[in-house]
């Protein structure tokens, strides 16, 4: 039984849950799969899947099978790149995740930037607000905004982001602006939801939280559309405040409330540990991890 081989064959299992879908993945015949899944738990003498007609999802000592699993790959394919040079050069796939809106605004432009420096590298960028996990996905890079519960990620905090509200000059000059929070009720607010536009919003007052009732005119289902209709006059938006810093930089918006936002949110690039690192690794921290602080910096 080649052992590598069955333990690629389990990972795509767990990974994908069920068979057919594993044998698409590693382009092998379903029966094939079937039958080194079938040795590798004779050999092991135990059951690492329950099965239904609908999935495969891991037993107990299926998890712990293949977390071990993962990281023996992992060994191997580290073995394989010191020796084919790949630590010498910085040279391969990368693979990086990132919040959707902070990706487009800030990631990419320096992704760009980064291929051009190292043209034999190659970088897969999943920008999205779900929270992906590394190991499952296969991610080498997070950039993760909020606390990190996952204390074995190495983190490196690259900046914070502040929850704001903000208007135009305009609309400010022709409605007035708010100093209190109760202010907020004579104001048409721009609220953002897909199902529903909110009520109220939190904001903190003498160190404890205080939801402040607002009138909605306008509800949108992304940040980026919110911004745009507070530089058109529509009214008060709030939104994290890399996505509007650009427009408040160049006038355009103005932040109101200051003294009733909640606390920053920290930013961090997160990976795990790796020794040796691989210098794709190395070199693309070593690019980003500046150049992201320098563009986080909050109003």
């Amino acid at each position: 039984m080649n052992r590598l081989e069955s333990m690629s064959i389990i990972i795509a299992v767990a990974e994908v849950g069920s068979l057919s879908a594993a044998s698409r993945k590693l382009a092998m015949p379903v029966a094939t799969v079937s039958r080194k899944l079938a040795e590798l738990e004779a050999h092991l003498n135990t059951e690492l899947f329950q099965r239904s007609s609908r999935q495969m999802t891991l037993t107990d000592a299926g998890k712990s099978y293949v977390e071990a699993c993962r990281r023996i790959i992992e060994q191997v394919e580290d073995a394989e790149r010191e020796v084919s040079g790949e630590y010498r050069t910085p040279s391969g796939d990368l693979t990086v995740t990132a919040p959707w809106g902070l990706g487009h605004l800030h990631l990419l432009p320096i992704a760009s930037e980064f291929l051009t420096a190292y043209p034999d590298i190659a970088l897969r960028l999943l920008l999205t607000d779900r929270v992906l996990r590394p190991l499952e996905d296969h991610i080498d890079v997070l950039i993760r905004i909020g606390p990190l519960a996952d204390s074995s990620m190495i983190a490196t905090r690259i900046g914070s982001v502040r929850l704001v509200a903000c208007a135009s000059p305009a609309y400010l000059s022709a409605r007035g602006h708010p100093e209190r929070l109760e202010d907020l009720s004579g104001h048409d607010c721009i609220t953002i939801d897909d199902f529903g536009a909110p009520r109220s919003w939190k904001f903190i007052r003498d160190n404890k939280e205080v939801g402040e009732q607002i009138r909605s005119r306008l509800t949108v289902n992304t940040s980026e559309a919110a911004v745009g209709a507070a530089i058109a006059g529509s009214g008060i938006a709030r939104v994290m405040s890399y996505k509007m810093e650009a427009a408040r930089r160049a006038g355009l918006l103005t932040i109101v409330l200051e003294a009733f936002e909640p606390k920053p949110m920290p930013i961090h690039i997160v990976y795990a540990e790796r020794k040796p690192m691989p210098l794709k690794l190395r070199a693309f921290l070593n690019w980003t991890t500046p150049r992201l602080k320098a563009r986080l910096t909050g109003p």
